[in-house]
């Protein structure tokens, strides 16, 4: 995720769309690389090696990597963890839920997203949670019409988590994509009257994202890393992202992998 500075939105045409869509097939890739990695025993930043070799033997960019200062390739965010992990050298274990959260640049354009884990048995808690965030983005995403609002978006996901138990966090939000990481529209995943004038014209791409928490949506940043960020009360987090194109028949996917969970998974 990591949105900060951006830049104006983007509508794009044919050729810019294919660009976006191969950026988004190799992210897929590396995300479904990762997956049998990511298990018991392993440490986060095993993974970050693992994920940055990948994306340059096949000659793309990390694009994490030394953005705006952040370290490392990828994003581990380990139960408490909203986002912004920084991978470290605890070893994953048994009851963990784990966000893994990559972007890489390919010929120029951005893919990104995300996926929630669960390590080993974890408790009932965690899996509600996990299912209720992948259900979510798809909630947004089909809220996501041609023409539409970002409002609608956020407002669909609100509704939905907030209606499990769930809280939706509100400091961190999707983003425009293309040929830079962040740009506008901005997309909240909990209804913001602003974003009642962001309209998701054709040719538009960004991502949908919610972070879901079974406490406080309230965050805290690591006054140590500076990128970290926790839930206020230590309860869990979970996240989902995929990039979004809104083509001329509504809402495509650019990020589906091909070994990971679907819509409609049940975990």
């Amino acid at each position: 995720m990591l949105a900060f500075k951006k830049t104006i939105p983007l509508y794009l045409h044919a050729e810019e769309r294919e660009g976006l869509r191969a950026a988004g097939r190799f992210n897929a890739q590396l995300l479904d690389f990762l997956r049998d990695h990511v298990k018991a025993g392993i440490n986060t930043v095993q993974l970050d090696k693992l994920a940055h070799q990948y994306t340059l033997d096949h000659g793309h960019t990390p694009a994490c990597l030394g953005y705006l200062g952040y370290p490392k390739t990828i994003c581990t965010s380990v139960n408490e963890v909203v986002c912004h992990g920084i991978p470290n050298t605890r070893p994953l274990k048994d009851g963990d839920i784990i966000n893994v959260d990559i972007t890489t640049i390919v010929n120029g354009w951005y893919g990104d997203q995300s996926e929630t884990f669960m390590i080993g048995a974890v408790s009932n808690h965690a899996k509600r949670l996990v299912q209720t965030t992948f259900d979510a983005l798809f909630v947004g995403i089909h809220a996501a019409r041609r023409g539409g609002t970002v409002t609608e978006i956020g407002r669909a996901i609100q509704a939905f988590a907030t209606t499990a138990g769930f809280s939706v966090v509100r400091e961190y939000q999707g983003h425009g994509i293309g040929r830079d990481f962040h740009q506008e529209p901005g997309v909240p995943h909990y209804p913001v009257l602003a974003s009642n004038r962001d309209l998701l014209k054709v040719g538009t791409c960004f991502t949908i994202e919610p972070m879901l928490n079974i406490g406080s949506w309230k965050t805290r940043v690591d006054p140590k890393d500076k990128w970290t960020v926790r839930t206020i009360d230590g309860a869990l987090s979970a996240q989902f992202e995929h990039t979004i194109l809104m083509t001329e028949s509504g809402p495509e996917i650019l990020t589906l992998t091909q070994n990971g969970p679907q819509e409609g998974h049940k975990f």
